[in-house]
């Protein structure tokens, strides 16, 4: 037997222990293990309350059996459901029969949600829109997914690339009757018409979703400066618990921390790096070695010095071209004015006590709504998608340049052109890229 032919079995629920533990089966035996499992088959998409039994026919739990016969499944395969209590060793026992049993396996990562692709019930946008919708953070996350998911990039690729069939269509029909006057004329000159204006469109789609990759992964914000400057105090303030080790002793953070913060919807991930100086512990040079790289990689650099000593320069961060604010800290130990001193770019705080941390945090979340700008209406969020885009942008453009070079060559442009636009859905040549997608879904999913 094939391997993809066998169902397939997984825990679609929480981790156990819970309320309740769903598990689902998709494949031509599904039916069977419930008519095995229950002694009978529920009626379709009917909740039905039923004994399980092993295969000495003693009971295994009482359960919620559902039955979902081909097509008209989540999948596309007959599919079946069983709702069971969530306790370890029901699942033990129900996985020990169904592993038993002669053509079942247990399913691979992502492996439901690629045969419902494989069968059509969705594209392969739509399957990117699910694992993404799985790992949302944030509610800016959750919906920008959620439109994925609904078919909202797959829908408008589909739309371009008959477009671009229609206006192959019509240059391939010059081609048929080049020998007929101007005829070739007259079905070019749309097609030419159509190629420019769906070329500008795409590149408009692009160019809005320039950012929109980012808002799957979030801005990445590093709290950078020398030793004691309170960046553990800071990021433990943001973070609203204890994520770092605060002490008043130098040098106390020697590795980056990371701390990951849904800033207003938006997805944050926030660095506490080691202090910046120059030492001889070797430590505490690697320390300050990644502390650089991971400033100069950052979104957003904080640059965090004691108000009482600023003697180094925030160039010392290291050079990645993001902007740079100047958080000075521990004001509550000078004479120095919290409220006035704020500025764009510049802020005056007491991590410990609290002051102008609001001040910090409305700034922060102003600049993910600047930096994310409309990302959560854009198309693209993937750089597949993009570089696919690109690929058909590119395609159309070389269309558009051998107007003078033929026919022929200007239909092959637009048969490429066209390819780029399936791959995106993957109506066409995806195998390469089926592993690579899903295999970060998780099991039962």
């Amino acid at each position: 037997m094939d391997f993809r032919d066998q169902t397939i079995f997984a825990l679609s629920s929480g981790r156990a222990p819970s309320a309740i533990a769903v598990v689902r089966l998709s494949g031509s035996r599904a039916g069977t293990v419930l008519d095995h499992l229950c002694g009978r088959r529920p009626s379709p998409r009917v909740a039905t309350l039923a004994t399980l039994r092993d295969g000495s026919r003693q009971p295994i739990d009482e359960a919620v059996a559902l039955w979902f016969p081909a097509p008209h499944s989540a999948t596309g395969e007959d599919v079946a459901e069983l709702h069971v209590h969530g306790g370890r060793a029901v699942l033990a026992a129900l996985f020990e029969v169904l592993g038993a049993m002669e053509g079942l396996r247990p399913a691979e990562p992502g492996e439901f949600t690629r045969r419902a692709f494989e069968s059509g019930k969705i594209d392969l946008t739509e399957a990117e829109g699910i694992d993404d919708l799985i790992h949302a953070d944030t509610d800016r996350q959750r919906r920008q997914a959620l439109r994925q998911l609904k078919g909202q990039l797959g829908a408008q690729a589909e739309i371009w690339r008959q477009q671009i069939i229609e206006a192959s269509a019509l240059i391939e029909a010059g081609i048929d009757f080049s020998d007929e006057g101007d005829v070739p004329d007259s079905l070019t000159a749309p097609a030419f018409a159509r190629i420019a204006a769906l070329k500008y469109e795409i590149e408009t789609a692009l160019a809005a979703s320039a950012r929109s990759e980012r808002l799957r992964e979030g801005l990445v914000v590093a709290i950078a400066g020398p030793p004691n400057a309170g960046k553990s105090t800071l990021l433990n303030r943001l973070a609203r618990r204890d994520a770092a080790i605060v002490s008043p002793h130098a040098g106390t953070t020697r590795d980056v921390i990371e701390v990951h913060l849904d800033l207003d919807g938006y997805p944050v991930t926030l660095l506490d790096t080691a202090g910046v100086r120059e030492t001889s512990d070797p430590v505490e040079q690697e320390g300050v070695r990644r502390a650089r790289d991971r400033a100069a990689s950052a979104d957003l650099v904080l640059w965090m010095t004691d108000a009482r000593d600023e003697g180094v320069d925030p160039s010392t961060a290291g050079d990645g071209g993001a902007p740079v604010w100047r958080v000075r800290n521990k004001v509550d130990l000078t004479d120095l004015d919290v409220a006035g001193a704020a500025g764009a770019q510049a802020f005056d705080i007491s991590a410990g006590r609290g002051d102008g941390l609001d001040d910090l945090t409305a700034a922060l979340v102003g600049f993910a709504e600047s930096y994310f700008g409309g990302s959560e209406a854009a198309l693209v969020t993937r750089t597949r998608h993009r570089v696919l885009l690109q690929d058909t942008v590119e395609g159309l453009g070389r269309a558009l340049a051998a107007r003078e070079l033929g026919d022929e060559l200007i239909a092959e442009e637009l048969r490429m052109a066209a390819r780029s636009l399936g791959r995106v859905t993957g109506r066409v040549d995806v195998e390469d890229v089926l592993d690579v997608i899903f295999r970060d879904f998780c099991i039962g999913k």
